[in-house]
């Protein structure tokens, strides 16, 4: 219930965030004052300037926030206000934590690392989501503690002065954070956007309990601070999950799948791609190979020459490292064609999610083996020698002199 509310809140705010654009102002005259050649969010050391202005003014901003609800807490003898106040110090902490990373991230490939230090970027969002989580276990305990043994707590203007405004102020960070966390597609920024905004909501609850008080008399302080614990809790192991998913090698966007598709698909020469292979090594970083299907017939070096041009089309417009191999087909042959054809039938009968290539005939004197790939998505729960029992028992029930040779692939996208 906890996690579906605050999903709900994530979900309204950004999308009220598109007609407040005027709201992140300030870093954008900050970005305008210290980031040379700002528009180039390609440029690595423009993202990696990006990460350092985003971290300094984090450090700045919860660094004042804590001196300043500490002392509301203290004054008001708040344990939910003091608490919400070393998640503040925690925030500073993990700006720090998320600043190193940027810096050693950006770090030049060299001899042992050959494809560069960008996941340092995702290893050190999930030590700030680990601190998230401790901080969330600590509030936790102290919140039971106190519905226990409850304490007496006074109401102060100044603190609900205070809460408002930080308020404000993590409503601020939350917007330029996922602002610039889109700009430079950085996932640690947006999950640091989605942080403050937990903590909007978190001392959202706090204040809430501090009127209640002052209203009614009922000291609510520690159910809202078990409240804050939970969400701050929450909002730690959702980063922790979105910074561990691209570490264990996560499934590659969909946007752009198909946006290297479309690119490889546009050249005549390419009849079709199977076998596409995403590797991300951090943001900026990405590795792609992919088998093309190509004409047996055509002349090999002008196919060649076509397979260069995409890859470097695929580099410039992706920014990526692109490897091509090149599958022959004979596309003319009518009895391949009509076999193909039947063939296909067959797999989407048996399993709709089910698909074939590097489909290829080789004919001898007395029988003709049947080789091609067939490709099995995860989700598929049939094992994969029952599935090729299955299509070879159905291919020679066409023609007794079919010998299938089927090779198992699995989608990577």
């Amino acid at each position: 219930m906890c996690y579906t509310f605050q999903k709900t809140v994530f979900q309204k705010v950004y999308a009220f965030y598109p007609a407040r654009k005027g709201a992140c102002v300030i870093t954008a005259l900050l970005a305008r004052l210290f980031i040379k050649k700002r528009d180039d969010v390609s440029s690595p050391a423009v993202r990696r300037a990006y990460g350092y202005l985003c971290g300094f003014l984090g450090i700045a901003l919860n660094l004042l926030l804590f001196a300043f609800k500490l002392f509301a807490g203290t004054v008001s003898g708040s344990i939910a206000v003091t608490a919400d106040a070393f998640n503040n110090l925690s925030d500073a902490g993990s700006s720090i934590i998320t600043l190193l990373g940027f810096k050693l991230a950006g770090q030049k490939p060299d001899p042992a690392h050959p494809f560069g230090h960008g996941r340092i970027e995702y290893l050190s969002g999930l030590l700030v989501s680990g601190l998230i989580v401790i901080m969330g276990l600590e509030l936790l305990q102290s919140s039971v503690r106190k519905i226990f043994s409850p304490e007496p707590m006074e109401f102060s203007v100044l603190s609900v002065c205070i809460l408002a405004v930080s308020v404000a102020v993590k409503l601020y960070m939350c917007f330029y954070n996922r602002r610039i966390g889109a700009r430079i597609s950085s996932a640690a920024m947006k999950a640091t956007a989605a942080d403050s905004l937990s903590d909007c909501v978190a001392t959202s609850v706090v204040l809430v309990s501090l009127l209640i008080y002052r209203f009614t008399g009922f000291d609510a302080d520690a159910y809202c601070g078990l409240a804050v614990a939970l969400f701050i809790l929450v909002a730690g192991v959702r980063s922790a999950k979105e910074t561990i998913s691209p570490l264990l090698g996560q499934k590659p966007d969909p946007a752009l799948v198909s946006r290297i598709e479309s690119i490889v698909l546009s050249y005549p020469q390419v009849t079709g791609l199977h076998d596409l292979v995403v590797h991300d090594y951090g943001p900026g970083r990405l590795m792609i190979s992919l088998h093309a299907e190509v004409s047996a017939k055509a002349d090999i070096c002008e196919t060649h020459d076509a397979v260069d041009n995409i890859e470097r089309r695929l580099a410039g417009e992706l920014g990526c490292t692109a490897v091509i191999h090149m599958d022959p087909v004979d596309a003319d042959d009518a009895r391949t064609r009509e076999l193909k054809a039947q063939v296909t039938d067959i797999i989407a009968a048996l399993d709709p999610r089910l698909s074939l290539h590097d489909f290829r005939l080789v004919t001898g004197p007395t029988h003709t083996n049947v080789i091609f790939d067939l490709v099995v998505p995860f989700e598929v729960r049939e094992s994969d020698e029952q599935l090729v029992q299955e299509v070879q028992t159905r291919i020679k029930a066409l023609n007794s002199t079919l010998f299938p040779v089927i090779q198992v692939d699995r989608s990577m996208v």
